[in-house]
């Protein structure tokens, strides 16, 4: 059986689940919410130490200004909401990305972070405005500005997911099949299952059977 620390999600179609069944993309992303929680709960129950959520990605500014707003003005609301239910079940809270937000939202985030930052019972990093590809390139700058070496080992001093272990299990929903700038040098060996439910559809079975798969399956990392 398959040891599992650290999972990591792209949770994708709750546009598409809202424009199916309320007519407005904005509908899904309230309903993906609920999901949120129900992995969260599933989470802690499974002893799972590392939850990381991608929640907006640096391609998403394409995206309308309307649904972008509302977005994070759901995310400013859940936090309010959420953040002392969370601090109370020991749940710690890390951004992972780059903070260019209304001075509000970066407020409630940071101290969100702040609040919950001795907890240890399950770390959830929240992939917000989170681009692979500029991570790397900005890790790689550091690297060179300290005049260090270039390794793995120095690289990772520098990456958004320092001193986080990488994900076990990659899982994204909604019938992609694809990575979308995500993690793209943590999820090297990291066991991947694309779930065509989507977003706000996938629940607790559906994660369990996922994990179920993931233990069962001989991971070799380049050896027989």
């Amino acid at each position: 059986m398959n040891p599992l620390r650290h999972v990591a999600i792209i949770m994708d179609g709750n546009g598409r689940w809202g424009l199916k069944h309320k007519k407005s993309r904005n509908a899904g992303h309230r309903a993906g919410l609920n999901t949120v929680e129900k992995i969260i709960k599933e989470s802690i129950r499974l002893k799972i130490k590392y939850l990381t959520l991608y929640a907006f990605s640096t391609e998403n500014w394409k995206r309308p200004k309307k649904e972008i707003n509302f977005l994070f003005n759901l995310l400013e609301s859940f936090l309010v909401d959420k953040i002392e239910v969370l601090h109370k079940q020991n749940i710690k809270l890390k951004i992972i990305g780059y903070k260019k937000f209304s001075k509000k939202l970066n407020k409630i985030l940071n101290l969100s972070e702040k609040k919950t930052s001795k907890n240890k019972t399950l770390q959830i990093n929240l992939a917000l405005n989170y681009g692979s590809k500029s991570e790397l390139i900005n890790a790689f700058k550091s690297v060179q500005k300290n005049k260090i070496g270039i390794n793995e080992k120095n690289l990772g001093k520098y990456l958004l997911t320092k001193n986080i272990p990488d994900p076990d299990l990659l899982i994204r929903t909604g019938n992609t099949k694809r990575l979308s700038n995500f993690l793209l040098w943590q999820i090297a060996y990291s066991e991947i299952f694309f779930e065509k439910k989507l977003w706000p559809e996938f629940n607790q079975k559906d994660y369990n059977r996922i994990i179920k798969k993931f233990k069962n399956i001989k991971r070799n990392f380049g050896k027989i």
